[in-house]
């Protein structure tokens, strides 16, 4: 099932995208209040997939529209996994003036993980994701995010647009929270595709294309069959002396990475469209401060 969270008459309702067709849950019952609920009463992902089904009779069809859509997770924590694609080692080390770190953790053992945001930074389909003020070389980064529950089990997948300031991190690796995290660094979306409709991540096509008034200024695809890490190796180590929230979600890295004369511009607009996901669209803002 595409689990989304839309605007409806009666404020944000939660639902299924059904085709051409949103099936709001809101009058089917207390528990779909909100996803936490749905999930809470469920208990995993099976039964909340399961209790979906039998309450579709009582939830009102919604014609469809991407304009509609809200982040599909209400203000998650959100990590990430670095240098998990040979491509991002690549770029990485061509930018760090710190030469050989990147060769090192691509090759290592243990991942890289980093808190990309407590939350209330992302946004979601159609808001804008931003760029630093202070950055002059800022890219977006697709990727495809795993979706968990407080026990570490994978619920779900989403899209998410990692943006990053690849000037900030360059000049020094222990600038990373300051290249990955500030005001709309972060998006995610359209929906999250429970994870039995996808049993098998690591076969996803992921295209990305960004819009300029020029026209396409950059596109590219790539499929997650060349992550070099497992989804099950990642969030291993993230469990490892750690707890998480119900809906945390684990972006896996990215092997999209526009050439190093790109940067992101106010106005531009990105398109992430990953396999059985679907597309999510961003339009860009230059901040000022």
């Amino acid at each position: 099932m595409k689990l989304a969270r839309f605007a409806s008459g009666e404020g944000t309702s939660i639902g299924i995208l059904d085709g051409a067709t949103l099936l709001d849950f809101r009058s089917a019952g207390p528990q779909y209040r909100d996803w936490a609920s749905a999930y809470e009463a469920a208990g995993s992902v099976e039964e909340l997939v399961a209790s979906l089904g039998r309450a579709k009779k009582q939830a009102k069809r919604v014609p469809y529209d991407y304009n509609l859509l809200r982040a599909p997770l209400v203000q998650p924590e959100i990590w990430a996994a670095g240098v998990t694609y040979f491509r991002s080692r690549e770029a990485r080390e061509t930018e760090t003036k710190t030469k050989g770190i990147y060769d090192h953790v691509y090759s290592a053992v243990r991942p890289e993980l980093f808190l990309k945001d407590s939350g209330f930074r992302c946004v979601g389909p159609g808001e804008e994701v931003c760029v630093r003020a202070d950055s002059k070389w800022s890219v977006p980064e697709p990727e495809l995010c795993v979706v968990l529950d407080s026990s570490f089990r994978v619920v779900g997948y989403t899209a998410g647009n990692d943006v990053s300031s690849r000037d900030i991190e360059g000049e020094n690796p222990l600038y990373l929270p300051q290249a990955k995290v500030y005001r709309g660094s972060a998006s995610l979306g359209p929906v999250v595709t429970t994870a039995d409709e996808i049993p098998e991540p690591r076969s996803l096509g992921i295209r990305m294309r960004v819009k300029r008034k020029s026209g396409v200024v950059f596109e590219g695809e790539v499929n997650t069959s060349q992550l070099k890490r497992t989804v099950e190796e990642l969030v291993g180590y993230l469990r490892r002396s750690n707890a998480i929230r119900t809906f945390t979600v684990l972006m896996t890295g990215t092997s999209l990475v526009p050439p190093d004369d790109f940067t992101l511009q106010g106005g531009d607009v990105v398109d992430i469209e990953i396999e059985r996901v679907g597309v999510l669209s961003n339009p860009v803002r230059q901040l000022s401060d």
